[in-house]
């Protein structure tokens, strides 16, 4: 197999699954280290494919057809897995997590979280890394980016950020 096809084969992948791909797992299935997988993606992206690399992997940047929001909340370290969870329940996929850093301005970082699965072995990587959110740096203010299927499924989440207090007042 060319490099050229490795790197097609590596992106009919990511349009066929809805799961992150690790540069790891890529590595393993094509015989090459992690480097050049990660040197692929990067030849795909410069080509124009929408490719996002999350905390668990590689994944297409999602369809249109979602409904987008990005709500602003603040709540301290404790709670992340509290308010990880009432996104989640609701529908709802947490995209990621952004801060406004006085020095490098907006800070991203790709959370991609769909369920308590996911949210549960977020929340493990951070533990095991002993790292903390980025919302520790702006004192628990932070915003979200989220999508869903359905409209209805932001309005329902808002709310129950809303009740548990996480939601930035005005």
């Amino acid at each position: 197999m060319t490099a050229e096809e490795r790197r097609l084969a590596i992106l009919e992948q990511l349009r066929n699954t809805t799961s992150p791909l690790s540069a790891s797992l890529l590595a393993g299935e094509y015989s090459v280290s992690r480097q050049i997988i990660v040197g692929d993606v990067a030849l795909l992206r410069a080509g124009g494919a929408s490719i996002i690399a999350t905390p668990r992997g590689y994944l297409l940047q999602s369809a249109p057809s979602k409904h987008h929001a990005q709500i602003a909340c603040c709540h301290d370290s404790d709670d992340m897995k509290k308010e990880l969870y009432a996104l989640v329940d609701e529908g709802c996929t947490v995209v990621d997590v952004i801060v406004e850093h006085p020095l490098y301005g907006q800070l991203t970082g790709l959370l991609g979280v769909s369920n308590r699965h996911e949210v549960d072995e977020f929340i493990k990587r951070c533990e095991e890394a002993d790292a903390l959110p980025l919302s520790v740096l702006t004192e628990g203010i932070h915003l979200h980016t989220i999508e869903t299927n359905d409209p209805d499924n932001i309005k329902r989440a808002v709310m129950k950020l809303e009740r548990l207090g996480f939601i930035l007042s005005k």
